[in-house]
């Protein structure tokens, strides 16, 4: 019986990624023809633009997360700024498309951090050396924001590190941790309880809370982060059976979090010295790929207020929770860079929000001007899911009145060379290995897989 499923399960590994390679391939006449037509305006046009910046005191940056569009947006605005870009990456992760941007000026892989600690950071150490780096941006995904951490005294001798020590990463990517944290500065936050044990909810006695609670990993996890089941469930036996399933434990601890009903948001937040320089909130969703920013004064004055309490350096993204009586919520915190940050497309003074040290009359937020950012790929895929014409009026108002976040007429090669290059190969990779996967996320550049990175 065991042996059958698994050959169904390859069967349907192979179909999966056959199908979406060859979905893939029909798209790429259109996308080449696009990115040619980019490359020639952007070529007769080049006379009739503005020059690019002439810095007076360019730097050479170095950004980790090659594979994400927002180190890809990150390098687009520290090149407009004059300065220069090296990009870097993980060894498994070499086809990056991004390494094409007119933004990067040379590309680097280095050993994935969890399985192999010092040659990460003794490799980001040989590329700083090598290229005289200045300022090392980490662009984190989950696993390596701690590693970054670590990489941070061993880098300072060389560059400037923009990045949280480990005390405070642990701090803040600890959910359970942060809210306690938050609620000492007298910041709202949900109720929370720290959970090491499954018997710990089964005995809880839910009879005396308002409101129910849900469960979710302290560590990482890109697969169950979006499992939003209610506590308790109708019965105590399918509460137990459900907490069961779960991998709590002293080694995974998990957060059991009072449930408010309410407006969700997510914001990325640049910060120098506890000072907040750049900020974007927008409305948030359970797999967020669509930001359009919007004014929540009391969502920054949460933020500016939590930053200055620890007199923060480095980059983080908070999600909140606005309650139907207007309270405004911190569920957790990201002490990484955040997809929100592709609203700063058309933004020119990103660079000097993360370099400089002169404080800013205000924190810097998206032009008024720019447009909501999605991932055109994203809203192909959801096409399938219109159902009535005001499904499809919804899709026509984000697709044209919206801004691919990878695509840019002056650097159109990313657009094609991470759907056509990154994530065949990926996608390729999987077909050798017979290997299915959840579903594939272009802002990340990557397929999401049980176990994955």
């Amino acid at each position: 019986m065991e042996k059958s499923q698994s050959l169904k399960a390859r069967l349907i590994a192979i179909l999966q990624n056959l199908g979406t390679l060859t979905l893939l391939a029909i798209a790429f006449p259109f996308n080449l023809t696009v990115v040619l037509l980019a490359l020639v305006w952007d070529s007769l046009t080049r006379p009739f633009q503005k020059p690019k910046v002439a810095n007076p005191n360019p730097k050479t940056i170095m950004l980790t997360g090659g594979k994400m569009t927002k180190s890809l947006q990150l390098a687009r605005s520290f090149y407009a700024d004059g300065h220069r870009v090296i990009l870097v990456e993980t060894h498994k992760y070499w086809l990056v498309g991004h390494r094409f941007s007119r933004a990067v000026d040379l590309f680097y892989t280095v050993p994935a951090p969890n399985k192999d600690t010092d040659g990460y950071i003794q490799g980001l150490l040989a590329i700083a050396k090598h290229e005289n780096v200045d300022v090392y941006v980490p662009v984190c995904s989950p696993v390596a924001s701690y590693y970054d951490s670590l990489a941070k005294p061993v880098l300072s001798g060389c560059c400037e590190v923009f990045h949280f020590d480990p005390d405070v990463t642990q701090l803040l990517d600890d959910k359970f941790a942060f809210a306690e944290k938050a609620r000492e500065f007298g910041l709202s936050v949900p109720k929370s309880f720290k959970i090491t044990d499954p018997q710990q909810v089964i005995d809880f006695d839910f009879r005396e809370e308002k409101r129910k609670y849900i469960l979710k990993s302290i560590p990482y996890d890109s697969v169950r982060r979006l499992n939003l089941t209610k506590l308790p469930c109708d019965t105590p036996a399918e509460t137990a059976a459900f907490v069961n399933s779960l991998p709590i434990s002293e080694e995974k601890p998990w957060i059991m979090q009072e449930f408010i009903p309410g407006k969700e948001y997510c914001t990325h937040s640049t910060v120098r010295n506890g000072e907040l320089r750049l900020h974007c909130c927008c409305e948030s969703s359970a797999f967020q790929v669509n930001y359009e920013n919007v004014d929540k004064s009391d969502i920054l004055q949460w933020v500016s207020r939590f930053v200055q309490g620890l007199n923060l350096t480095g980059q983080a993204s908070f999600d909140f929770i606005k309650a139907e009586d207007g309270t405004v919520y911190a569920i957790e915190c990201n002490p990484r860079t955040h997809s929100a940050i592709t609203m700063f497309y058309n933004h020119l003074g990103v660079a000097e929000a993360y370099l400089s040290d002169t404080p800013l009359p205000e924190p810097l937020q998206p032009l008024p001007e720019s447009k909501p950012t999605y991932w055109l790929y994203h809203e192909v895929w959801r096409l399938n899911e219109i159902r009535s014409f005001w499904d499809i009026r919804r899709w026509f108002k984000t697709v044209f009145g919206g801004k691919d976040a990878i695509f840019q007429v002056n650097d159109p090669l990313p657009f094609l060379m991470v759907h056509h290059w990154q994530i065949p190969l990926l996608l390729l990779d999987n077909l050798r290995r017979m290997q299915g996967w959840i579903r594939i996320d272009f802002n990340i550049g990557k397929l999401v897989e049980l176990g994955g990175d």
